[in-house]
């Protein structure tokens, strides 16, 4: 397929996504509690959003702190293009931040980004309270602070139906054990790219939560705690984005450049690649027939995980293709050949 076909792939509107990564929606919006609309409590909110949204932007809860966003932090206005409040429960400050301000001044201060493609999660969460025992199902009133703590942490949450049959396998022992086998059966029909088992109780007039996280084949896990089940929520899930986050964002003088060969491109999944590898500085090189090759900012650990989120397959470097040599006719000079297309350090396939 010829580069202009490919270029002309990306002036195309946005395709979603053939595998089962979600682009995160509202991810510069943050909704903080407030307990008045004061100026005084409206300014302490405007300052929580902005660490909130570096946060989830970096995935460093240093970040914010950064010396270069001294500015910012005095003066978030620069970024913020609206603000409201919104009446809950519970009662918050709504604040929109700017795009495109908002990554210029993240970047200006050396900080790399997490992009909106981000994977799926599939949250299976227990609860147990005084009230008794109960699997959060999508639709439940208990469902609505585990969405509120997604959205405010910046990760694509996806709660199953809570039937009969999940209630039977999602037990404390299971979501609890260091094994997702028991899951993996009744997790399928939702085609998350991850799983993240929570057993949720009341202990003492607090809230504490033990919880796993797979994956592909690694494995994440921790506790936390909150005074209600809403603080619960935001910590585990603070907790997993903290734990998600190095695997996809590249870290400035951390990551290296190299050359990305992806095989069986069409005009569809150029316009997909475009958007998982932006944050990753990708700038086309070559296009042969059904292969591109980028070149990146990154390390290889970080490339696989971002692209496993399109299924794409790494291919053995024995098996790569080389790169098709120029035919030179006998009458012409070898200087005027055009040059074999760049060799990749790693290459996938869809």
């Amino acid at each position: 397929m010829r580069l202009c076909k490919f270029l002309f792939a990306g002036c195309l509107s946005l395709v979603s996504l053939a595998s089962h990564a979600q682009t995160v929606n509202g991810l510069y919006q943050v909704r903080e509690p407030v307990s008045s609309q004061a100026p005084e409590e409206r300014d302490q909110a405007t300052q929580r959003a902005l660490e909130t949204l570096v946060l989830r932007l970096t995935g460093d809860d240093k970040a914010a702190q950064n010396p270069g966003l001294a500015a910012i932090r005095k003066d978030p206005q620069q970024i913020i293009s609206r603000y409201g409040y919104d009446a809950g429960p519970p009662e918050s400050l709504q604040v929109d931040f700017d795009p495109v301000s908002t990554e210029r001044a993240l970047r200006q201060a050396g900080l790399a980004l997490w992009g909106a493609n981000r994977p799926s999660i599939l949250g299976w969460w227990l609860n147990d309270s005084t009230e008794g025992s109960s699997l959060v199902g999508d639709g439940q009133a208990s469902a609505a602070p585990l969405r509120r703590a997604a959205q405010h942490r910046g990760l694509p949450l996806r709660l199953p139906l809570g039937d009969l049959n999940e209630q039977i396998v999602a037990t404390a022992p299971n979501l609890e054990g260091n094994d997702p086998a028991p899951l993996h059966g009744i997790s399928e029909r939702y085609g998350a790219d991850a799983l993240l088992a929570v057993h949720a109780h009341q202990e003492g007039g607090q809230w504490q939560a033990k919880w796993h996280l797979w994956l592909g084949n690694q494995r994440e896990q921790g506790s936390a705690q909150g005074a209600d089940s809403a603080a619960v929520a935001d910590a585990v899930l603070l907790a997993v984005s903290q734990r998600l986050a190095p695997r996809f964002v590249a870290r400035p003088g951390a990551s290296t450049e190299q050359l990305l060969e992806v095989q069986g491109m069409n005009l569809e999944r150029y316009a997909v690649l475009g958007r998982l590898l932006e944050p990753f500085g990708a700038r086309l090189q070559s296009v042969d027939g059904d292969r591109i090759v980028y070149r990146v900012n990154g390390s290889a650990d970080q490339l696989r995980a971002q692209l496993s989120l399109a299924k794409l397959q790494e291919v053995p470097a024995s098996a790569t293709p080389a790169p098709v040599q120029p035919v030179v006719g006998g009458s012409a000079p070898a200087a005027a050949a055009p040059a074999p297309a760049p060799k990749a350090q790693l290459s996938f396939r869809w």
